[in-house]
């Protein structure tokens, strides 16, 4: 019985010791995230219209031309004027001829001190031949307008920053930088010359404009302008940062874009998109058209005298650039 006695006195001393300790230990409360909530304003494709008209006013933008250097000092007052910050990385690159042209790459930089960001990208100088290989035309040495291969792209982003300067990014955690890439069109069509494309993209990945630089993803823009576009999926986009560009389809078709972001895969390309990814190591993905049966797999007009204003639609520019808009109020949410 004594020892009978004593273990059950052991076991009511532990039940009490047991008790008294998850009464000490009580549940700290976590404070709940607050997750903001953003709304994705209105993209207008009325001012990205006026906004290729005026590139193609200055005349065709090549490296070395005084065309060129006004379309530099336009873009880089405009978007100042949005109160971003602007960076000129002004470089020599050499072209497959030998040339060496005078390039330019802008960047634009809003809230630069965040770490979270995101880049958008988009060629602004233009072919300096119209040697496509179902050109008709015998200019075939004169450079072109570049309403949409270039133009167009850069119009869509110069249109973005004015959106976000209108309606702030409140978070002290997303930046947005976007690249005017230059001397992206002064390459060899004959496809022996290596890497004779995207020079600018290749050296900004070489020569980032911050050390150290990074983004969480890229989105890059080349012929977004042309009536009834079919944006696919490229398969060097696919490739690279296939996990983006799904969540960009899937969020065009979210939105009833399904007709023009389609849910096929096509060629991989060599775009600037490509160094970004192989060099800088940030994925980027390509938004770019890519018509069905056409001898060159683009638009009938590209590398031709015919890209110009005739073939621009302000409601193209406006889907694309309010898929853009929602991609970033939606990341500063937390729900992209």
């Amino acid at each position: 019985m004594k020892s009978l006695q004593y273990l059950l006195g052991f076991l009511m001393i532990t039940i009490v010791l047991t008790s008294c300790e998850k009464e000490d230990k009580k549940p700290v409360e976590e404070t709940p995230k607050v997750q903001k909530s953003y709304k994705v304003p209105a993209f207008s494709g009325q001012p990205s219209y006026d906004f290729v008209e005026k590139q193609v006013a200055f005349g065709p933008r090549v490296p070395n031309s005084e065309a060129h250097k006004a379309c530099a000092s336009w873009i880089v007052n405009t978007m100042k004027s949005y109160n971003w910050e602007v960076i000129e990385q002004k470089f020599v690159a050499t072209a497959y001829t030998g040339d060496e042209l005078q390039s330019n790459n802008i960047i634009a930089q809003y809230n630069p001190e965040a770490k979270k960001r995101i880049l958008f990208g988009a060629h602004w100088d233009t072919r300096p031949f119209a040697d496509s290989p179902v050109n008709t035309s015998t200019d075939v040495n004169k450079p072109i307008d570049g309403a949409d291969d270039g133009a167009s792209g850069v119009a869509v982003l110069m249109e973005l920053a004015s959106v976000i300067s209108q309606n702030p990014i409140d978070s002290e955690d997303l930046g947005i930088d976007i690249i005017f890439f230059d001397s992206e069109d002064y390459g060899d069509s004959s496809g022996e010359s290596k890497d004779s494309y995207c020079l600018g993209s290749q050296y900004w990945s070489k020569n980032k404009h911050t050390p150290n630089y990074n983004a969480q993803f890229g989105i890059l823009l080349d012929m977004v302008g042309s009536e009834q576009p079919r944006f696919t999926k490229e398969e060097g986009s696919m490739y690279f940062a296939g996990p983006v560009m799904n969540k960009v389809w899937q969020l065009a078709q979210d939105i009833g874009m399904g007709d023009k972001f389609v849910n096929e895969t096509s060629s991989m390309i060599l775009d600037d998109h490509y160094y970004v990814n192989t060099i800088a190591k940030i994925p980027m993905i390509d938004i770019i058209n890519r018509p069905v049966e056409t001898e060159t797999g683009f638009g009938h007009y590209w590398h031709t005298h015919d890209d110009n204003m005739d073939i621009i639609s302000k409601n193209t520019m406006k889907d694309v650039g309010q898929l853009l808009s929602a991609v970033i109020y939606r990341t500063a949410s937390g729900k992209f």
